[in-house]
């Protein structure tokens, strides 16, 4: 990178203009199980240890690619993952489009900043993100989750389903879930359902349990249902129907039951 793409000008401009540029090693991260053996053997008074419960650190464990030797991310203020850049796929996309690296680099911060999410699957399910299925026990009552939705057209609904899983709770509990909508453009608005309810693609979400709609981008909104005994529930996750159709946003919920 620093000597193809990074010795730009134009981009090195770029970035300067819009980014606050920083990095941070594979093996500071203990990425790999032999990055995690090293960083254990090695003496703590050659470096500081890395703290990786900080949202920045978690963010960067979010966006980076399996196998991958180099993750360019963009990261909001608010540390929700804009945009993620493999190394690896970076060239062969800009060989098979037959583009410079330059311009290639220089779309992908763009669409970023657009909040077009470069680097994430059409169908936002991409398996990077966490939290299509969590647990909720008595060993641990809360859990969190970060993932994406996307705005359909009005009178439409287009969900990204989190499966809450309480069936431990015994004797039932207060599920509450507390949402932190990203910076993007998309508003947000979810439904609880229970988990034999199919859920529904237009008109208003009559079946379901609870719900929050109409979180602006960067609010919070937060749902709270009592229930009596454990049991499997949906969260629908989706766009407002004023957002724009196709624009996406993401979102941290924080689950749990008391």
């Amino acid at each position: 990178m620093r000597a193809g793409v990074l010795s730009d000008d134009k981009v090195i401009n770029f970035l300067n203009d819009n980014f606050i540029n920083t990095w941070v090693s594979n093996v500071e991260l203990e990425r790999t199980p032999r990055k995690q053996a090293y960083m254990a053997k090695r003496p703590k008074r050659e470096a500081k240890v890395f703290d990786k419960t900080q949202p920045l650190a978690k963010a960067i464990m979010e966006g980076w690619k399996e196998h991958s030797p180099v993750d360019c991310l963009v990261i909001a203020p608010e540390f929700d993952v804009m945009g993620k850049l493999p190394l690896n796929d970076f060239f062969d996309d800009c060989y098979k489009k037959r583009i410079s690296e330059e311009d290639g680099y220089l779309t992908f911060l763009t669409d970023a900043i657009d909040s077009k999410f470069p680097g994430f699957n059409e169908s936002i399910s991409d398996p990077l993100l966490t939290g299509t299925r969590v647990v909720i026990n008595d060993e641990k009552r809360e859990q969190s989750v970060l993932h994406i939705l996307r705005a359909p057209s009005y009178g439409y609904q287009d969900y990204t389903v989190i499966e809450i899983d309480t069936t431990e709770i015994k004797g039932g509990g207060e599920l509450t879930i507390h949402i932190q909508m990203g910076s993007a453009k998309s508003g947000g608005s979810f439904d609880l359902f229970d988990e034999n309810t199919e859920l529904p693609t237009e008109g208003i979400p009559t079946e379901a349990v609870a719900g929050v709609w109409d979180i602006p981008s960067g609010m919070q909104g937060t749902i709270r249902y009592q229930f009596d005994k454990g049991q499997v529930f949906k969260l629908g996750a989706t766009g407002t129907w004023f957002s724009g159709k196709g624009n996406v946003n993401a979102f941290h919920a924080t689950i749990s039951v008391k």
